[in-house]
């Protein structure tokens, strides 16, 4: 038994027990993190290259690819150094960190993409209203609220977290430090403090949800009214990979939070942890990309410029 103020480091849970496999872990979420860094950078270089990107819709997919950015960077670096080196602690400040900008990220993201739903709404149901009500100060003040509620959360999430008297060891059943981990290691009913604060988080959350759902109700409603099949299409090529994405991230972070007691397991809090905080990540600017033809020109140009530019330098030395 030992208190909080005596645990100097966290130890987190193992992908594999074998070193072959620790490393075939490493290679694996290698690749992801490369796949994530070059994808969201390509979305970030296109929208900033390209002018006939900087509309609202573009604006809130840039941010997106920051906060993917920096979410997979808080998590998976951890996890590749650890299977690595065959190593499972943490320190306590890096803990803390990691929590804290975990939970930065993934609460701003939460909230961009509630308003990339309003964004589309507005587009498709209000589109004579469009340029009125979503003018590049009310874009930026809305991003900045996603950012700034994030922060927020974070901070109250990690310091009331890390405030709580810890005697049940240092071991977390995780990747990475993760709230409800942390609270299993509490011995005191201060724990309720917390438990508190994510349940008022789960209802902003539920809100959010309830409002993205309400809006592409209504966006399915006007585009399956539109009688031209290409209107359609266009319509649905904007909506759906926003769709996905939001499915992909809410199924599997409410899933993991809300399932049964009954159900959980290492392995499963496991995967399903590693489904909505590494996944969505990786997985965004191929969705994105692969349904908006407007980026993928813009790529073709960038990748057709850059190699054009390769070939003058060679043929000139």
């Amino acid at each position: 038994m030992s208190n909080s103020s005596s645990i100097t480091e966290f130890l987190l849970l193992a992908f594999a027990d074998t070193r072959e496999l620790q490393l075939l872990h490493f290679w694996l979420f290698l690749g992801i993190y490369l796949a994530a860094l070059l994808g969201n950078s390509l979305i970030i270089t296109a929208m900033a290259c390209d002018h006939h990107l900087h509309t609202p819709m573009y604006f809130f997919l840039l941010n997106l690819s920051l906060l993917d950015l920096g979410s997979i960077s808080t998590t998976l670096p951890k996890a590749m150094e650890n299977s690595l080196w065959d190593n499972r602690n943490i320190s306590y400040l890096g803990c803390a960190a990691q929590l804290f900008f975990f939970y930065f990220f993934a609460t701003a993201e939460y909230f961009l993409l509630t308003i990339m739903s309003y964004d589309r709404y507005v587009a498709i149901c209000k589109p004579l209203h469009y340029g009125t009500l979503l003018r590049s100060r009310a874009c930026v003040h809305m991003a900045a609220a996603a950012w700034g509620t994030g922060f927020l959360w974070a901070v109250l999430h990690t310091v009331n977290t890390f405030s709580l008297p810890l005697c049940q060891g240092n071991t977390l059943d995780q990747f990475f430090c993760e709230i409800p981990q942390i609270l299993k290691l509490s011995c005191s009913h201060s724990y309720l403090r917390e438990v508190v604060l994510l349940v008022v988080n789960a209802c902003l959350a539920f809100g959010c949800f309830v409002f993205i759902v309400v809006s592409y109700v209504q966006i399915f409603r006007v585009v399956l009214r539109i009688p031209s099949e290409q209107g359609r299409h266009k319509a649905f090529s904007t909506c759906l990979p926003h769709l996905a994405v939001v499915s992909l991230f809410i199924s599997t972070a409410m899933f993991t939070y809300l399932k049964p007691h009954s159900i959980s397991s290492p392995f499963l809090d496991l995967v399903l942890s590693f489904l909505y905080s590494v996944a969505p990540p990786a997985v965004n600017p191929l969705i994105y990309s692969m349904r908006n033809q407007e980026i993928k020109d813009v790529l073709k140009k960038l990748i057709t410029r850059c190699y054009s530019d390769a070939i003058n330098c060679s043929s000139s030395l």
